[in-house]
């Protein structure tokens, strides 16, 4: 059944989860089928820790490629420093809607960190980028 974009139902199962190594050097990702559903519009999946204690790209200045990212936490926490918005904290329960293009960096998360992500599209890039001038704090 479709709903006239092509998209199909899915029905990912957590007894048959998978994995993978992602982005990110310590983080696996679990697809949740959802890419497949919607033909790349959007992707939907899980990001946990994986006790690897390396730094990555991705806590320089980066910017993804996207139209939407919401994050939802579901373990854990993590700082986030985030241009005109200042560092944010997120825990267990928080929810962030990522503005397409906003430069952001990771400054430090929990073992036990873990989140939901949807991002469209599903192939997205993402970017080093420069530090920005103005990093106005926002309150936490």
């Amino acid at each position: 059944m479709s709903d006239g974009k092509g998209w199909s139902f899915s029905h990912d199962l957590a007894s048959a989860a998978q994995w993978t190594p992602g982005l990110r050097e310590i983080f696996e990702y679990r697809d949740l089928g959802i890419k497949g559903g919607t033909k790349g519009d959007f992707v939907a999946h899980l990001i946990r820790h994986n006790g690897k204690k390396t730094k990555d790209e991705v806590q320089q200045w980066h910017v993804h490629d996207c139209t939407f990212q919401m994050v939802y936490v579901l373990n854990g926490w993590a700082t986030f420093e985030y241009a005109g918005q200042g560092q944010r904290t997120i825990r267990k329960g928080d929810c962030i809607n990522q503005v397409p293009g906003i430069p952001h960096r990771e400054i430090a998360c929990s073992e036990d960190f873990e989140v939901l992500e949807i991002v469209a599209p599903a192939d997205f890039e993402t970017r080093v980028v420069e530090a920005p001038k103005d990093q106005r704090q926002a309150a936490e």
